[in-house]
């Protein structure tokens, strides 16, 4: 087993924490919640972990640290997925920091081509997948005529009204969540 020296640990600190900040800098660019600084300290949180257990000589470790990176990474992830009402958010967040730290773990394996190529695919994610979304978000949704719909093409159109008592009303309508002003239901 080749011995870590710290030049390598070092080169390998710096291309992980610099994958994490170049793609915080794009998440900060565009006013995201995890931005330069949170991207670059997931990346090099990751790396650190990664490089500690190859430093102490750890044969098997690094690939099961790499392992709880994952899952820590996750939870993390976790923490800044939000459900407002029928709508979430930060799962882009939670997702790119899941990457971030991933870029991390090639930086410490030694792997710094990998970890370029996959910065820049992120990045790509990001920046050119995006339009696209948009686009398909403004695609006309298809339209339900009721006039054709039925026999002709397969399917059965049905409509259910719901009735309550006015108590039962009142009394659910509590249960419903609060939406604010300006948010979509």
């Amino acid at each position: 087993m080749a011995t870590l020296t710290t030049f390598d640990f070092a080169l390998r600190l710096t291309v992980g924490i610099a994958c994490g900040a170049l793609i915080g800098v794009e998440r900060q660019w565009r006013a995201r919640t995890a931005g330069l600084r949170t991207n670059a300290l997931v990346a090099a949180g990751a790396t650190l972990f990664v490089l500690y257990s190859e430093a102490v000589g750890d044969e098997a470790g690094p690939t099961r640290v790499a392992a709880y990176v994952v899952s820590g990474i996750g939870f993390l992830g976790g923490g800044v997925i939000l459900r407002d009402g029928a709508s979430v958010h930060g799962l882009n967040t939670a997702a790119t920091l899941w990457c971030s730290a991933a870029l991390g773990v090639l930086a410490a394996s030694g792997r710094l081509d990998l970890a370029l190529i996959g910065t820049a695919a992120v990045l790509a994610v990001h920046l050119l997948l995006r339009p696209a979304g948009r686009l398909l978000d403004r695609a006309p949704a298809p339209r339900h005529d009721p006039e054709t719909s039925g026999a002709e093409d397969g399917r059965d159109a049905a409509r259910a009204t719901v009735a309550c008592d006015r108590p039962v009303a009142d009394r659910e309508r509590v249960r419903l969540p609060a939406r604010r002003p300006g948010t979509r239901p």
